[in-house]
């Protein structure tokens, strides 16, 4: 029989469409009860406050997150190479989506500026765990300077992000990745393209 989905997911599922398509900020606490088809005391058992729902909302999108690191590994076990150019392909092919609206953690720590607001709190450690594994994989790649090579890859992806959003009609994810493969070969001595990851 298949599980009959709780009022929290459904809470949780409707807010993160929301938040992510219309922005957190814009989006009130009665139009995702009502969205969600939960009452109101159902609601606040589960999130004692939006900023709850908001964390929860981001946390989520982390799990995704890490969920295609685990992905990579999986698919290309012992060749951390292989794994950080299907990470980069994946973020290609996210960008040209017609419902694509940049990235969620970005998104959030503009509307929430305030570095003691929950969701700021919650959007940098996010960010630093994902990207403490990507680091973690460019030093198993071989790279020369992990933490440069990092710090290059974030601060590309952070730049495409906003363009590949700003930019719907115009933007070129290819050159976005093509930039990634760039960055990995003029950083990892023993760099190769495997043949099934080079068209993103």
């Amino acid at each position: 029989m298949e599980r009959k989905e709780s009022a929290k997911e459904r809470i949780l599922q409707v807010a993160t469409d929301l938040f992510y398509r219309e922005g957190i900020r814009a989006v009130g606490i009665d139009r995702i009860i009502a969205e969600s088809g939960v009452a109101k005391a159902s609601f606040y058992r589960n999130f004692a406050t939006k900023d709850d729902l908001i964390v929860a909302y981001l946390e989520q999108k982390h799990e995704r997150s890490m969920g295609r690191l685990d992905e990579a590994r999986s698919l290309y076990p012992n060749d951390p190479i292989a794994q950080l150019i299907h990470l980069f392909r994946l973020e290609a092919e996210r960008m040209r989506k017609p419902e694509y609206r940049g990235c969620p953690f970005v998104n959030a720590a503009v509307e929430f500026p305030d570095t003691a607001h929950p969701a700021h709190i919650a959007v940098v450690n996010c960010r630093r765990e994902l990207w403490d594994r990507i680091r973690q994989l460019a030093g198993e790649a071989g790279a020369r300077d992990p933490d440069s090579l990092t710090l290059q890859l974030e601060m590309l992806y952070s730049g495409a992000v906003v363009m590949a959003y700003m930019k719907k009609s115009t933007f070129d994810d290819k050159q976005f990745y093509k930039a990634a493969l760039k960055l990995l070969a003029s950083e990892v001595p023993n760099y190769r393209e495997p043949a099934d990851l080079l068209a993103p």
